[in-house]
């Protein structure tokens, strides 16, 4: 009967742990579930050491459970982390021999984030991060990192970064229409969402393209940029005898940079710009990953300090101006927010600067990082969100794809 009774606790702490682990992770219509499994299992784990052992062996069997749970946790832990990443990517139909049917196509590749939640991105991340042996989140953490995501869609209800990109691609395919480009065919991809830009390639080199322009927009030669260009030079389509271009990333861009000068003074609401306060919010990286992809923190600091240097020209005073980082370094937002309420700011306007498309970082994460400052109530603090569809974006991304395509026949 002891035996039983050791045994019993084992295997119930071992599902706890791992009904935990399942808990963290799940898509939220799975997670109340496995909350009420390992809600009553722990119950029951802990009625039987108060119950079913006495003196040192309640103590050795406590100890027992913790070690059981801990080993369902990260065997549920491993198996989380090696889920494979099952986005379709078609069959290649076109012979090497089959000429195109001269046109162009552009594959717009951009990050993506889905609508709901879906950990797969960060899945990818992770194991990138760990062949690069890149110190990022514990292994045992990853599980409430998980946790964390999964909070944020369900405070937002969905990210609207996908609709956003949609749009955006819309509207480029628009620009290209009233000039009179009638050939070019647009291709929506994304890093971690679907379609990836392989699977975009795949289509757009069995509908006959002649050539492809990979519309880059990103703000920063970086990892994720890296990793989208793999997956397409992987295919090998100059064995097709398709011509493949790259448009590199935002960073430098002149038309960029004027869209945040010009969305700032949409939204001065009337109010002298020299009581305006504008914040430019990076995303920022470990020091340790500017070893390994130095442009990303390079590249992002010289483009918000050129945008800063056009507020200024604009008219807007250079103590109202700021950068902050919403992650890994400093300055944190909330502490220019206070800065420029002691400088007698009226109003503040803050941007998610490195951002395409509105997503889980500027939806949630900026303002609450904006929200913590310590500023009188009702002081205006005034989301401009992330890039978007402003047609001084939609302008940026064209002028970089037509760089690319000088010299195409159209």
């Amino acid at each position: 009967m002891e035996f039983f009774s050791w045994v019993v606790l084992v295997i119930a702490a071992f599902g706890f742990g791992a009904a935990l682990e399942e808990y963290l992770t799940v898509h939220p219509l799975r997670m109340s579930r496995y909350l009420f499994v390992a809600t009553m299992l722990l119950a029951g784990i802990l009625a039987g050491i108060a119950w079913g052992f006495d003196g040192w062996q309640r103590l050795a069997s406590a100890a027992a459970a913790l070690a059981a749970a801990l080993a369902g946790y990260t065997l549920m832990t491993r198996r989380f982390l090696a889920r494979e990443d099952d986005r379709p990517v078609p069959a290649i139909t076109r012979a090497k021999d089959e000429p195109g049917l001269d046109h162009t196509a552009v594959i717009y590749f951009t990050h993506g984030e889905p609508e709901t939640y879906d950990p797969i991105g960060w899945i990818n991340q992770f194991r990138e991060f760990d062949e690069q042996k890149i110190p990022f989140v514990p292994l045992l953490v990853r599980p409430l990192f998980a946790y964390q995501l999964r909070k944020k869609y369900l405070a937002v209800g969905r990210s609207n970064h996908r609709q956003t990109h949609v749009r955006m691609i819309h509207k480029l395919a628009e620009a290209y229409r009233a000039q009179g480009d009638n050939s070019t065919r647009f291709y929506l991809s994304f890093l971690d969402d679907n379609p990836r830009p392989d699977a975009a390639a795949i289509q757009a080199l069995n509908d006959g393209a002649s050539r492809i322009a990979v519309a880059e927009v990103f703000l920063t030669l970086s990892n994720h940029t890296a990793e989208g260009e793999e997956l397409i030079k992987a295919l090998r389509l100059e064995d097709y005898g398709v011509d493949v271009r790259y448009t590199g990333p935002l960073w430098d861009s002149d038309t960029l940079k004027r869209m945040f000068v010009q969305r700032a003074n949409a939204c001065v609401d009337g109010i002298d710009k020299s009581q305006v306060g504008v914040l430019l919010v990076g995303h920022g990286q470990p020091d340790e990953w500017d070893v390994e992809w130095a442009t990303e923190t390079e590249q992002e600091l010289a483009f918000r300090h050129a945008v800063l240097r056009n507020l200024v020209a604009d008219g807007f005073k250079p103590e109202n101006v700021a950068l902050a980082w919403m992650e890994f370094k400093e300055p944190k937002p909330a502490a220019k927010v206070e800065e420029f309420a002691n400088n007698g700011v009226k109003r503040l306007l803050y941007f998610s600067a490195a951002i395409s498309a509105d997503a889980l970082h500027s939806q949630i994460d900026v303002p609450e990082l904006i929200e913590k400052a310590r500023v009188p109530a009702g002081f205006p603090m005034v989301n401009l969100g992330a890039w978007n569809d402003d047609p001084l974006v939609i302008q940026a991304i064209k002028e970089r794809i037509d760089d690319q395509m000088a010299g195409w026949p159209n």
